[in-house]
């Protein structure tokens, strides 16, 4: 299979020379047809120097500089979208995925049965906290995002080109390539891998990051907290008719002394819940649409057979309809 490797690169310009090294042998080893795309994602430091050196140098190897820091999933997206080859190779910069480990990704890809691959760890490389964080996130995913290989995901994966068309229209600050490739495929596994210790300077993914990254998620691409709303505006409601039998009950009773109150209450009880639950249908629909807005595919064309027209034929029987 003709591959691909595209590496977000940022604050990474003493290892991106050796973490080429190693990795064209690996390709040329794997795959006749194959190329490094380094997406340097407004690094501030010596980085793009270090990235352009290497695509001059050695056939094979590109360098993009983009305008600014976008974050990670960002220059993926961008990485991925100038990929020539028939898969596509994921891996951070920092030399903790060994290029060494790929060809694994590759034979658990190879054949038809599956469309993408995550390189997961034997054990967590990170801290207590942030591996906490990163479960935690990948739970999250899975319940509220309907992703069923949440836990298996990575940075560190392999899957075939032809899944960008599932997410050809994705635009916006706030991408999530692991959530794009779920509107793709269902054929996901993963395979355990061996990783490495940072070689220089700490994660630029703190915990901090990590949480933000976790709530863009959740209001990006899920009408979870909307349909919360929904939900506490029917809870408010049944408190409010509890509520306001109780008061209609002391008012019978005689309990009530203050003019007015019994009414004032129930009104107050009844319209808080009327207003929750307008919002939570109203956001439902704002959901609906914002979800039709994040350029979702309809369909993914997974393969095809037998005979088929010229393309330019197909596309003009499209417009013109079947007669």
């Amino acid at each position: 299979m003709s591959v691909s490797v595209v590496i977000p690169c940022f604050r990474s310009a003493r290892t991106l020379p050796m973490l080429v090294t190693r990795l064209m042998p690996v390709l040329r080893a794997v795959s006749v047809l194959h190329e490094v795309i380094l997406v340097v994602d407004g690094s501030p430091d010596g980085t793009w120097s270090a990235a352009a050196d290497l695509a001059a140098r050695i056939d094979g190897v590109r360098a993009i500089r983009l305008s600014r820091n976008y974050g990670q999933h960002n220059a993926l997206l961008a990485g991925i979208r100038e990929a020539k080859f028939d898969v596509v190779v994921t891996m951070d910069d920092d030399l903790q995925h060994p290029p060494e480990q790929i060809p694994l990704l590759l034979a658990a890809l190879d054949g038809d049965g599956l469309d993408l691959v995550y390189g997961v760890p034997y054990a967590e490389e990170h801290g207590f906290l942030r591996s906490l964080a990163s479960r935690s996130v990948k739970a999250g995913m899975a319940g509220a995002l309907g992703i069923r290989a949440a836990r298996k995901i990575s940075a560190f994966r392999a899957f075939r080109t032809r899944l960008r068309d599932g997410f050809d229209e994705l635009s916006g600050p706030h991408a999530s390539l692991d959530v794009a490739l779920s509107w793709a495929t269902t054929q996901v596994d993963a395979v355990h891998v061996h990783m490495n210790e940072r070689e220089h300077g700490r994660s630029n993914y703190s915990l901090r990051l990590l949480v933000r990254h976790a709530v863009n998620m959740l209001l990006g691409y899920s009408t979870v907290p909307l349909r919360m709303a929904s939900y506490l505006g029917f809870l408010v409601g049944l408190i409010g008719l509890f509520l306001s039998g109780l008061v209609l009950w002391r008012f019978i009773a005689g309990d009530t002394t203050v003019a007015g109150f019994t009414t004032v209450a129930t009104m107050v009880a009844l319209f808080s819940s009327a207003q929750l639950i307008s919002i939570g249908v109203l956001g439902e629909y704002i959901g609906r649409i914002h979800g039709s807005g994040m350029g979702r595919p309809t369909y993914v064309v997974r393969e095809r057979a037998g005979s088929s027209v010229a393309p330019e034929m197909s596309h003009r029987s499209g417009s013109a309809g079947v007669s």
